[in-house]
């Protein structure tokens, strides 16, 4: 086949929203949104915590998140298949090779992200602002509040971070969901897999949709930075 009837085929797949590709991706907005909100409301306090507080361990509590941020994903995938496997300590919960489980690998992989990234956007912010929040009194949840809805065009940023993270995901996603079809088949997984079959329009087809839903991520925070720099300097 032609590089130019792949495109072709590719494209008719999208122009008739073939059903195959429409559920895979539904499947892995599904699951990467849902990992990527689970990831920002835990991962947004630590970063926070860390960046306002001073207690015995932060240091290594920040060394550690920097240090899984670079954790290859197929190890997070195994550690969640043990913890989900059937005589594993979540085994009860029944959740391998589901979206759930999915989910779970997902948010382990976007929760120290989002943190880190946070705590160092939220540090710089908090440095300048602590003396004003001290002299004012502020009780310390007003004063993350504020922080927090101060920063809260540059933490877009992570929050961008935590979905390339989670929605370009591989390795974990097919350890922990098994690539099933028409259940936890995700965008990723099912371009590996089409690709080694051949299946080149389908392949092609979904990594266009993936690149077209990364990009309306970034055009979405890059319009948003644009208004807030002219609304508020």
């Amino acid at each position: 086949m032609s590089m130019l009837m792949t495109f072709q085929d590719a494209f008719r797949l999208l122009a008739h929203l073939d059903a195959g590709v429409m559920g895979i991706v539904l499947v892995s907005l599904q699951v990467s949104l849902t990992a990527l909100l689970l990831g920002t409301l835990i991962g947004l306090p630590i970063g926070a915590l860390l960046a306002t507080e001073e207690f015995r361990g932060k240091q290594t509590i920040t060394v550690t998140l920097n240090t899984l941020m670079g954790v290859p994903t197929v190890i997070v995938g195994v550690v969640v298949y043990l913890l989900l496997s059937r005589t594993g300590p979540l085994g009860v919960w029944g959740w391998l090779f589901t979206p759930k489980g999915m989910i779970l690998a997902q948010t382990l992989l976007t929760t120290p992200l989002i943190a880190a990234l946070s705590r160092q956007i939220l540090e710089d912010s908090w440095r300048i602002h602590r003396d004003s929040f001290m002299a004012l009194r502020l009780p310390r949840m007003a004063s993350l509040k504020w922080l927090i809805w101060d920063c809260r065009f540059s933490l877009t940023i992570a929050v961008l971070a935590g979905l390339a993270r989670a929605i370009s995901e591989v390795g974990a996603v097919m350890i922990v969901g098994g690539n099933i079809d028409q259940s936890t088949r995700t965008m990723t997984t099912a371009i590996a897999l089409e690709t080694s079959k051949g299946d080149l329009p389908l392949a092609l087809a979904l990594g266009i949709v993936l690149l077209g839903i990364v990009l309306l991520a970034n055009l979405f925070t890059f319009v948003v930075r644009q208004i807030a720099e002219r609304r508020y300097g």
